[in-house]
């Protein structure tokens, strides 16, 4: 009676929305007149009115919001890099100048993005690389609109007479740029932020390299449909980040200003289930009928049942959707559309499994016939410790910003699947935004429009920049982080 559809062959339908940052809501009230706070509460036209819920509620976990300073911020701390150096004054300021020099073009293109919202698939900024003197694939690996931007910087001739062809390596850095927008929404996960941030931080590094002579290769991807679909784990499986020593990106979210977070999230499973039954008369003939509609709540009752005896950091959380229903017909058809999250894949699988069994109870009961197409289930994100912690540093120094490690929010991301393949990093980063305006909402995506916003993703660019440059530069430090990886695999059994 069942039949489903594996996540290989789902990657690419719209029907199944994953989302990135789509349950950031667990908010803690704070102290205060609730009339004072709801008076500071903007809503749109129609709108039902907010709870007053305390500002950054949804994350930050270790920061003390009523306090004058970010400083009580008790974060965990990640293991000191001791061999080697730093990155070096003069290369953080070519770094800095570079992306100062860029930042009304970067603006420019972040706001075209976000004037433009495209859902799933949609492609920009590969013609701007290419006049920046990157070589660029278009629809890259199958995938219509993903892209490869690629530049290489070679050992000048002063440098190869140094070294004998066989020593000299040439590492390779992956920095992705997200660009797909929200049903509805637009730009409200700030995607056309994460797209320039991958624009700035491969054109970064690019002029450190040149400008300090350092040899190594720069791969930016546009990796489209992180809304939905996957498009990272498409990616990864067609070969996208072999090459790669290491990749990073970043994402911003609502928080105290200048903090950033190095959250591990959780792992989504998207699934679409599909009831079809036989229609007739409510009223006339009832008994001839299968209530598609019956099932999806028999199915969607059940679930809630559930959830008494889930884990209280699992989440499993949908809708219903009809077509054409009237009252005075019994549906034939009904479509549920979920998403299952929990702390790591393997808790997501056997929650999946129990999940999958109200829907197949649900048109046991009904007598419906059931479709269940399975997307491709996102992994929780696995941070490199040695990468999060060169990253801490550099921030730290460039812009004195926090980096908060403690468990941070339950948002999912196609990256997740990226950090269990090679050495990566997805730091989150604050931008000023309204209260209850956080990912995922029309506010954020006001939010993400900003000039706040804007200057504070070009710092985080400058640091992922400065750690990508220190990656392609650094051997020993590379190796470091590489160890680090091998031996996580090796104690999750993986």
């Amino acid at each position: 009676m069942s039949h489903r559809v594996s996540p290989k062959n789902f990657v690419a339908d719209a029907g199944v929305q994953a989302g990135c940052w789509a349950n950031l809501f667990g908010l803690r009230k704070r102290g205060g007149s609730a009339k004072s706070k709801a008076a500071q509460l903007t809503r749109r036209e129609g709108d039902a009115e907010l709870i007053p819920y305390v500002h950054f509620g949804h994350g930050w976990y270790d920061l003390k919001y009523d306090s004058v300073t970010i400083d009580s911020c008790l974060s965990e701390k990640l293991p000191e890099y001791s061999d080697g150096e730093g990155v070096a004054p003069e290369v953080l300021q070519t770094i800095q100048a570079e992306l100062e020099d860029l930042s009304p073009r970067l603006r420019e293109l972040s706001l075209d993005i976000w004037h433009h919202p495209e859902i799933m698939y949609e492609e920009r900024l590969t013609e701007f690389m290419a006049s920046r003197g990157f070589k660029v694939t278009p629809h890259y690996l199958g995938l219509q609109t993903a892209w490869r931007a690629e530049f290489t910087y070679p050992a000048s001739d002063i440098h190869r007479k140094a070294k004998t062809r066989s020593t000299v390596h040439t590492r390779v850095i992956g920095v992705n740029s997200e660009m797909d927008a929200l049903p509805g929404i637009g730009h409200g996960c700030g995607h056309n932020l994460i797209a320039m941030s991958g624009v700035a931080v491969a054109l970064a590094i690019k002029a450190a390299l040149q400008k300090h002579d350092v040899p190594g290769t720069v791969l930016l991807l546009g990796t489209p449909a992180e809304e939905a679909g996957g498009g990272k784990i498409t990616l990864l499986e067609r070969g996208a980040y072999k090459e790669m020593d290491a990749c990073i990106m970043s994402h911003p979210t609502a928080g105290p200003a200048n903090i950033s977070g190095l959250w591990q999230g959780v792992a989504l499973q998207p699934i679409d289930v599909e009831f079809f039954g036989h229609g007739a008369h409510a009223g006339l003939a009832p008994w001839e009928a299968q209530n598609a509609l019956d099932a999806a709540f028999v199915a969607y009752a059940s679930i809630s049942a559930l959830r008494q005896q889930m884990k209280p950091d699992c989440r499993v959380h949908g809708i219903i959707v009809g077509r054409e229903w009237v009252p005075n017909i019994i549906p034939d058809y009904a479509k549920l559309r979920y998403m299952i999250r929990a702390p790591t894949y393997q808790e997501l699988y056997a929650l999946r499994e129990r999940v999958i069994a109200c829907f197949d109870a649900a048109a046991l009961a009904t007598a419906c016939k059931i479709e269940i197409k399975v997307g491709a289930a996102y992994y929780e994100v696995r941070n490199n410790r040695i990468l999060g912690r060169e990253y801490a540093k550099l921030v730290g120094g460039m812009y004195g910003m926090r980096t908060d490690t403690s468990v941070g929010p339950n948002y999912s991301t196609d990256f997740g699947n990226v950090t269990f393949a090679l050495p990566a990093l997805h730091p989150a980063y604050s931008i000023p935004t309204e209260p209850n305006g956080a990912n995922h909402t029309p506010q954020f995506a006001k939010s993400a429009a900003t000039k706040e916003a804007h200057e504070a993703t070009l710092k985080v660019a400058a640091g992922l920049a400065a750690l990508g440059f220190k990656v392609l530069q650094d051997a020993d430090f590379t190796a470091e982080v590489k160890k680090s990886f091998d031996e996580w695999r090796a104690e999750s059994g993986i």
